[in-house]
């Protein structure tokens, strides 16, 4: 896992904090959150706050205050191979990757996703060192029943894979199966609530709304004492104004209220504030990624969410390309640079996101993991040392001479540099030579060498056996 200990780069001035503070305040108390599951507006109103047309909370800010206060600043996300068990918060930064897709591209093909697509993502998640979790729906697998799907993707999730892993949130019951999932892997109720070995993705129906299914996973979790991420989802102009201001401000009020939530219902449980946030094409009415304002909108939700002592979520290798081609690689890096500099600590999309989130991309998906490389060691903080200045080599070599043949580059040549899996460095006969394959095409050759390399990592026969009876048993009583 990567530990992120450059200095972060803040871009907002004390006053801009004290507005925005104000301006969450005056959202949540004024205007309030729709929470449209009975069960949260009663925990809600049973700790004092003002209910208003059966679901519309108005919160006292000092109680989300002191509520958020009782949440972990870090915490440990258990994995089946406790190597890869995850450090959420601090200097820490964990990444999986896309999530949500309904396609799949492969080459020049764009299809609907299937589960061997999902299996197969999950595989190149547990080969690359690069992602430390294999997230959660990496794509939606269209040829299973969609009552019972989720639980054939945890399965794989939990069997394929041996690091942390994202539960199923579409429903209270599909968050009961995934616990049950983790119970049944990691040894029964009280070991999962020792430490988390699920973390979820809780979407705020944005503006100002969370929604039943989302609240029914949500408590489903936290009474578990499961991790969840809580996501307002902001598209400047169509989910949240136009001013990147007011957005930062919702996403404020948003993620707040929800997390003081989670605190009502179970103090100390784990939880990360989320961002999502990007903007709409005011010409065509489309979402848009990988733009200025969003790389804008994940500096400053560090920045907030740091002044909260809250462990956060943001950024991605997100982007709007249809294919994977130049537009994929500079929005995703417009996205994915800002999420460095501000020490995000859970990044999720950071690998094979591709037309706005509608596609999960095989070449793309490797592109990412040339772009993460990169970026970790960009990050890594240089060593200056006596030994690192090579002044011998400049007594060796002398003025007007050259360092090739130097005996501290002799020394140090094989490793002296990134190295890296995707780029080509050949000359261009040598290129043509070789079938003048672009990046896309050079991508497709290590996704596949990495699949045909692949090894599941070892699961215990009884635990396996009894996931899959489990498996079988839900999928009847769903009526698949």
């Amino acid at each position: 896992m990567f530990v992120n200990s450059m200095p972060r780069y803040e871009i907002l001035s004390e006053e801009a904090m004290d507005v925005i503070d104000r301006g969450w305040r005056r959202l949540v108390s004024e205007i309030g959150i729709e929470f449209l599951l009975p069960e949260a507006v009663e925990t809600l109103r049973d700790a004092g706050q003002t209910v208003e047309d059966e679901n519309r909370v108005r919160f006292d800010p000092e109680f989300i205050l002191e509520q958020i206060t009782k949440a972990p600043r870090e915490f440990e996300l258990q994995a089946r191979n406790p190597a890869n068990t995850a450090h959420i918060g601090g200097d820490h930064m964990v990444f999986a990757p896309v999530y949500g897709c309904p396609f799949i591209r492969q080459g020049d093909t764009r299809r609907d996703a299937k589960m061997a697509d999902f299996e197969n993502l999950v595989k190149l998640c547990q080969a690359f060192g690069e992602l430390d979790s294999p997230g959660g729906t990496i794509c939606e697998p269209e040829d299973r029943p969609l009552d019972s799907r989720h639980l054939d993707m945890v399965f794989a999730l939990q069997t394929l894979s041996d690091k942390p892993y994202m539960g199923s949130v579409t429903s209270g019951p599909n968050a009961a199966d995934t616990i049950r999932m983790g119970e049944i892997v990691f040894g029964g109720r009280k070991a999962i609530e020792r430490a988390p070995v699920s973390i979820s993705l809780i979407n705020v129906n944005s503006p100002l709304r969370y929604d039943d299914r989302m609240l029914a996973a949500m408590l489903e979790y936290v009474k578990a004492g499961q991790a969840v991420v809580i996501t307002p989802f902001l598209l400047m102009g169509a989910m949240s104004p136009v001013s990147l201001p007011a957005t930062l401000v919702q996403q404020v009020a948003e993620a707040l209220a929800g997390i003081a939530l989670t605190q009502t219902i179970r103090p100390g449980a784990p939880v990360v504030f989320g961002s999502f946030l990007s903007n709409t094409d005011m010409q065509s009415g489309s979402p848009s990624f990988g733009t200025p304002e969003s790389g804008v909108g994940v500096l400053c939700t560090g920045q907030i969410a740091r002044r909260f002592g809250l462990p956060w979520r943001g950024g991605g290798g997100l982007n709007a390309s249809q294919t994977v081609d130049a537009q994929a690689a500079y929005e995703s890096l417009m996205t994915m640079l800002p999420t460095f500099l501000a020490g995000t600590n859970f990044v999720m999309h950071s690998a094979g996101w591709l037309e706005g989130g509608l596609v999960s991309c095989y070449e793309k998906f490797i592109v990412d993991i040339e772009l993460l490389r990169e970026l970790r060691h960009e990050f890594t903080p240089l060593e200056i040392d006596e030994a690192s200045l090579a002044y011998d080599a400049h007594v060796e070599v002398g003025p007007g001479g050259h360092f090739l043949g130097a005996a501290h580059t002799l020394e140090r040549f094989r490793e002296c540099f990134y190295r890296p899996l995707l780029s080509s460095t050949e000359n261009f006969d040598r290129w043509s030579k070789r079938g003048a394959r672009d990046t896309a095409g050079r991508a497709a050759e290590i996704w596949r060498e990495t699949l045909e390399r692949y090894e599941p990592p070892p699961l215990d026969d009884a635990i396996r056996a009894e996931l899959e009876e489990f498996v079988l048993r839900r999928r009847a009583e769903l009526g698949d």
